[in-house]
């Protein structure tokens, strides 16, 4: 089963981007694991903080984007953008030069929001910048989901049928794209991993 490093772009407690994680993450079990990167305590981009070796938080973050198979980015959609704790999350992530923590890594994209275009100016943004840094990111299909509370149980996991079906659809898909765009490890990564 392949390993998805998971991305959230939301650090608030109640979270609805959290929440639709991990829905999906639920959804996805017997297909993907989800592992989810904390991103709360990971401090601002600064430069000079790699010259004691990084923030250990930075490098934890490094080695659990490296040992996964894939990585999903889940984004709000603020000021039709994505959050920084997003873009702070690539910066740390493609640094030091040459120690790119997502290069060549399989990469969805997906988010939500209450309002009915869900993250479609969000995800939008973060293309361009996931394709710089050079997550092979899948194109189709696109998931801009509008956020209803009545669509998920109590424990979280999706309870109405369309949305399931939906959203199962999204997860095969991506699934696939991880088969379909994973480069090989060597027996050196996959020890370190």
């Amino acid at each position: 089963m392949k390993k998805v490093a998971v991305l959230v772009g939301s650090l608030r407690r109640e979270s609805i981007n959290r929440k639709f994680a991990e829905a999906l993450g639920k959804l996805a079990a017997g297909r993907l694991e989800f592992q989810f990167v904390e991103l709360g305590d990971v401090p601002m981009y600064n430069e000079d903080l790699w010259a004691d070796g990084g923030p250990a938080p930075v490098l934890r973050m490094k080695r659990e984007i490296e040992a996964a198979d894939a990585v999903l980015f889940v984004t709000p959609e603020y000021n039709r953008s994505f959050p920084p704790v997003i873009k702070n999350a690539i910066d740390w992530g493609t640094r030091p030069y040459g120690q790119n923590s997502f290069a060549a890594k399989p990469g969805g994209l997906i988010g939500t929001t209450p309002g009915s275009t869900g993250t479609a100016a969000g995800q939008n943004h973060l293309k361009s910048v996931l394709n710089v840094v050079d997550v092979v990111l899948m194109g189709q299909p696109e998931v801009y989901f509008q956020y209803k509370p009545e669509l998920f149980g109590a424990d979280g996991s999706v309870t109405d049928e369309g949305t399931a079906k939906f959203l199962n659809g999204f997860l095969d898909r991506f699934t696939k794209w991880i088969e379909r765009t994973s480069e090989p490890r060597t027996s050196a990564q996959a020890d370190a991993a």
